[in-house]
């Protein structure tokens, strides 16, 4: 997994990963998200577009940003999901809970 994250001058942070995400790398991926949230930022998109695959521990990981982002009060929009990570989240009924845009610049722009 390779990740990379900037900070938008709309008080948005997003986060970029690439690579599959499975058990492995799950507490990194966890930690940055940590990091963003400490920002206190008003937003938070992370890109998944470069993400093929996603476990369970990849998936929890994600819940544990959305609990993060309504205790913050801070919005928290996944972006670009390729098709199995976005039928991972259908199969789990978790695609409800959850902000989804189809690209990077609609889910900033969805924070405004």
């Amino acid at each position: 997994m390779k990740t990379s994250n900037a900070s938008m001058s709309e008080g948005v942070e997003v986060i970029i990963v690439e690579g599959e995400i499975d058990m492995h790398v799950s507490p990194k991926f966890r930690d940055l998200l940590l990091n963003v949230f400490k920002k206190k930022a008003k937003g938070v998109v992370v890109d998944l577009s470069g993400v093929p695959f996603m476990d369970s521990s990849g998936i929890a990981t994600l819940v544990e940003g959305l609990r993060w982002s309504k205790n913050e009060g801070t919005r928290f929009v996944l972006a670009g999901l390729q098709e199995n990570v976005s039928h991972t989240l259908k199969l789990s009924k978790l695609d409800d809970f959850f902000e989804i845009s189809s690209t990077q610049a609609d889910a900033i722009s969805s924070i405004g």
